[in-house]
């Protein structure tokens, strides 16, 4: 693929010595190109798109600002084939959504640690090469596609780009907690289709939920680093700005809505209310009781356990058994009794899989 050639880095910001600190990081593995201005960037950009896997930005520049720059690039259509990190030393909730609108894939503020920005950037490299390939592949399966293939493809492209979203989290959670609230979100579908048949759940349905339940903290990519990783509790004021990962999730979906397309409600939904509590305790909207849909139900309980038993910047883990225990006293939110029934059921898998970290036991039989 034309992507897989792309191998060079371009740095803009008009101090030398930032261009250079980002240099040293990168000039290893990448070949360079600088600019001192984004009326510079843009010329490069003209000559060398085609070449350039990644780009660094700084806002605050002569001649032609950083969004200048990324304006230019959304008006030219060249902002979904180049990433860019915008680096910056100023972080203002108007600015940061902005430049987001305009395409950018990151925001770094200064001062940055070289591996951070390192693995940032390799992942969204990464990303971006993986995406386009896979666009490249649908393209190409497309004139061969009968009408009935063609809607299972868009299907598939909006789950791709969705899950490209979810990479491009700030976060520093493993992947094994999207694997694990994937494979504990199943587990509880299958308990509720068999417990609660008046659900009237499908094993369909139940896998499309548990695709849509790794994409419940995709807001938390909008969250800053100050607040996102911070190792002691919140203020009340940070507490409130991470409440809105569940909206500004929402709003990154909005971006692949799909007219009567199921799945993207289950993504919508997820995302939205797993901070929902039964009892009207939770955010963003206060729901209470059945208003909340079943499938946020099941992924706020498996996200609550999970979130128990892992390791966290802020926390220490609990032991599974206590989780399970705190979880139905009702020190982590009020559930539903049919969330609690199913979970209670489920609570022996659940330690299973924390306890040897095997994945893939579960099936409909089992359970």
């Amino acid at each position: 693929m034309e992507n897989k050639t792309r191998n060079t880095i371009l740095i803009v910001d008009d101090y030398m010595i930032n261009r250079e600190i980002l240099k040293n990081i990168f000039e290893e593995q990448f070949s360079i190109l600088e600019a001192e201005n984004g009326e510079e960037a843009i010329e490069i950009l003209k000559e060398k798109k085609d070449e350039i896997a990644l780009m660094f930005l700084d806002l605050m520049m002569p001649v032609k600002s950083g969004i200048e720059v990324l304006q230019y690039m959304e008006d030219v259509h060249i902002d979904k084939m180049i990433p860019v990190i915008v680096i910056t030393g100023e972080a203002t909730d108007e600015t940061d959504e902005k430049v987001y609108e305009l395409g950018a894939s990151d925001i770094i503020y200064k001062p940055f640690a070289p591996k951070v920005v390192m693995r940032r950037a390799k992942n969204i490299i990464e990303l971006y090469e993986h995406r386009i390939s896979l666009e490249e592949k649908l393209k190409q399966r497309t004139s061969e596609l009968s009408e009935s293939k063609k809607k299972i493809e868009k299907f598939n492209v909006f789950l791709i780009d969705a899950l490209s979203s979810v990479a491009e989290f700030r976060s520093f959670d493993s992947s094994e907690h999207i694997e694990r609230v994937k494979l504990f979100t199943r587990i509880l579908m299958l308990h509720l289709r068999k417990l609660y048949p008046e659900y009237e759940i499908s094993l369909e349905q139940i896998e499309n939920i548990v695709s849509a339940s790794a994409l419940h903290d995709i807001g938390k990519m909008a969250i800053q680093d100050s607040i996102l990783m911070k190792p002691g509790k919140l203020t009340k004021e940070e507490f409130e700005v991470m409440k809105t990962h569940t909206t500004l999730g929402c709003k990154i979906l909005e971006n692949f809505t799909q007219e009567e397309n199921q799945f993207y409600k289950y993504c919508y939904d997820i995302c939205r209310y797993h901070h929902e509590r039964y009892d009207g305790g939770g955010y963003p909207e206060g729901l209470s009781g059945d208003d909340i849909p079943i499938w946020a139900q099941i992924v706020s309980i498996v996200d609550v356990f999970d979130s128990l038993v892992s390791k966290r910047v802020y926390k220490a883990p609990y032991a599974s058994e206590e989780a399970a225990r705190m979880i139905n006293a009702g020190e982590c939110g009020v559930f539903s009794p049919v969330v609690l029934d199913c979970f209670n059921m489920a609570k022996e898998q659940f330690f299973h899989v924390i306890k040897t970290g095997e994945f893939s036991f579960v099936d409909d039989a089992r359970v």
